[in-house]
């Protein structure tokens, strides 16, 4: 018999607002993406130099992440490998392939190049939280709520992993999109389905 799984948290990142578990926790009126994403940042007043280097997708990410789990100490269950991440979006990594593509004509940037992977973001959250479960990244035309919860319930279902975190990530130019859910074995929340997935999104 299945079990049945927790969405313990919830955080929505779009329209230079960050809805946390359905209350507004930030927002910004700043004119771009990347200066929203700096004050969003700023606002949880962290000290994490690396994220000056970030592209535009790992940033959206990590803020994300970290705004999911401010709250919540405890995410990993003192075991890193129990923990860990099933994301997707639309756009892959072609925001900083096209920043990338653009430095190749003169010098090419490896400072850029290093983000030219979609999951280079799962990696910064990882370093992050140091998280070193199971993860997964796809690329989908839109969010296939049915696939990712059938995918995150395999890996719970299985022990594979205690916790998810899980959703969609993506960023291009000025449109970005991130809504991360933290799913739980052993938790208190809405149920883990597919149809409660798409209520968030």
């Amino acid at each position: 018999m299945e079990e049945k799984f927790k969405i313990t948290s919830v955080v929505s990142v779009c329209n230079n607002r960050i809805w946390l578990n359905g209350q507004l926790a930030f927002e910004c009126k700043e004119p771009d993406t990347a200066r929203f994403l700096l004050s969003a940042f700023q606002n949880l007043k962290v000290t994490y130099p690396k994220f000056y280097k970030m592209d535009g997708l790992s940033k959206l990410g990590w803020v994300a992440t970290e705004y999911l789990l401010k709250d919540k100490p405890g995410f990993t269950l003192n075991d890193n490998y129990s923990a860990g991440m099933v994301l997707a979006n639309k756009n892959a990594s072609l925001d900083a392939d096209l920043k990338y593509y653009q430095t190749v004509a003169s010098i090419p940037s490896p400072a850029l190049f290093v983000y030219t992977l979609p999951n280079i973001v799962m990696g910064e959250i990882s370093i992050r939280h140091k998280l070193k479960g199971e993860n997964a990244f796809f690329i989908q035309e839109e969010f296939d709520a049915d696939f990712i919860a059938q995918y995150v319930q395999g890996l719970l279902n299985n022990n594979i992993l205690q916790s998810c975190i899980c959703g969609w990530v993506d960023l291009l130019n000025e449109d970005y999109k991130a809504v991360l859910m933290r799913v739980e074995k052993n938790g208190e929340g809405v149920e883990f389905t597919s149809q409660n997935m798409l209520t968030y999104f």
